[in-house]
């Protein structure tokens, strides 16, 4: 589809963003480009990554790749400092890197809790504490006059709870809350903005190929508000609003891109029954005999 936004709303920026090879953070790595940013992609995987880049130079978009995983604090250093080496600065920040997978409580042992802890949480707070140096105002690459910007990927799934994924609904919990705190206090001491995007059920991801089979998404649609999944082209237009100048006053929100499906919950009557029942209540109370309370109707 066609970008409500300039081609040119992030040009000169410089924007790293883990996961960016694949899914979700591959899209948002494309659309930043396509706006006038060049983009470095963090991935585990150097063929995906390498594979993301040549993708996106193909587009003519300036695309480097750095292999690292967002667990190590060594890693995060490394693809920070050859980013600033190839680019000269680096102004926003996208952790995307996730893990994921379904399981009932009693069957997740606490090594396997920790692991999606580890690359969400602890992954993002580590790519943040590592990127200070370069996103603060007056930091490496960056001018006097403001800061960078840090959005990071979420989920709805902590805001009520979800079925067999207790070990992602914890993580996204704590990196909303990370974002928060890093929006209050390096908001105000280095001028950095930190926003989340909370993502839906997204079409085309390795996340719902793997987590929703056809047959459950099939029938989840018809208690989804908007009764369709949600595109990578969805994300990555939240993801440009929020690091450009458009929001340049949003700072510590979590934005929820998922057509209200988190609101939706399954109907306990068709809505022509609820018209019958609707029908007979106000029937029955204008029948009912003078000074009968409503509550014996």
């Amino acid at each position: 589809m066609e970008s409500p936004f300039k081609a040119n709303i992030l040009k000169g920026k410089v924007a790293l963003i883990t996961g960016g090879g694949s899914g979700i953070g591959f899209e948002i790595s494309t659309q930043f480009g396509k706006h006038g940013a060049s983009v470095a992609i963090m991935g585990r995987r150097k063929q995906v990554v390498d594979s993301a880049v040549a993708n996106l130079q193909s587009l003519g978009i300036s695309a480097a790749g750095f292999e690292g995983d967002v667990r190590k604090q060594e890693d995060a250093k490394r693809v920070l400092e050859s980013a600033f080496k190839h680019f000269g600065k680096i102004d926003i920040l996208v952790n995307g890197a996730a893990g994921n997978f379904l399981v009932s409580p009693e069957d997740l042992s606490p090594n396997g809790f920790r692991t999606v802890l580890d690359i969400d949480a602890v992954g993002t707070f580590t790519m943040c504490h590592e990127a200070l140096p370069y996103l603060k105002k007056g930091g490496l690459g960056q001018s006097l006059s403001g800061g960078g910007i840090i959005l990071n990927i979420s989920a709805t799934l902590h805001y009520t709870a979800a079925w067999y994924q207790i070990n992602v609904a914890a993580a996204k919990a704590a990196v909303d809350a990370i974002g928060r705190n890093l929006a209050l206090e390096w908001g105000t001491d280095y001028d950095i903005r930190v926003n989340g995007i909370a993502p839906g059920p997204i079409s085309g991801t390795p996340g719902m190929s793997k987590l929703v089979p056809e047959e459950i998404n099939s029938k989840a649609k018809d208690f989804m508000p908007l009764y369709k999944l949600g595109e990578k082209w969805d994300i990555a237009m939240a993801a440009l609003y929020l690091a450009s100048d458009a929001g340049k006053y949003i700072n510590g929100t979590t934005l929820i891109v998922d057509g209200g499906l988190w609101l939706s919950r399954p109907r306990h009557l068709p809505k022509d029954e609820v018209k019958q029942v609707s029908r007979a209540v106000e029937k029955k109370s204008r029948n009912a005999p003078a000074g009968v309370p409503s509550s014996k109707l």
